[in-house]
């Protein structure tokens, strides 16, 4: 997959509140793709934005179903540190008809708007 796909859910995601601007992406040769992140876990609304994106790329609704899976990822924590510093955070695609671009435009819909709007987050 080519890189200009990633551009719009790169670009959205980098608006997002408390994800940091190191965006990694990539893809396989069966179209399966994936974009990485960290997640400033010491900013306010770090976890509102793992709930929300935990929602809408995980479990919309049972009829909405959505081809991505968001999870965290870690190297052995006990061979680096704590996830302040070694805790990521991927979007996974299984469908190769679900591009990243239809991934950023789900999320626009669905996320608080406008999505770097801090007032828009609900806090705990």
């Amino acid at each position: 997959m080519d890189d200009r796909a990633f551009t719009k859910l790169v670009d959205y995601l980098g608006r997002v509140p408390a994800i940091e601007s190191a965006i990694r992406h990539g893809s396989d040769e069966a179209g399966h793709w994936w974009v990485k992140f960290e997640i400033d876990i010491e900013h306010p609304l770090a976890w509102n934005v793992v709930q929300e994106l935990g929602y809408v790329l995980n479990h919309l609704s049972l009829q909405e179903r959505l081809p991505t899976v968001f999870k965290p990822i870690s190297p052995p924590p006990y061979l680096n540190g704590g996830p302040g510093s070694f805790l990521s955070w991927v979007i996974e695609a299984d469908d190769p008809d679900f591009r990243p671009g239809t991934c950023a435009g789900w999320l626009e819909g669905r996320l608080p708007r406008p999505v770097d709007d801090l007032a828009q987050w609900v806090e705990d």
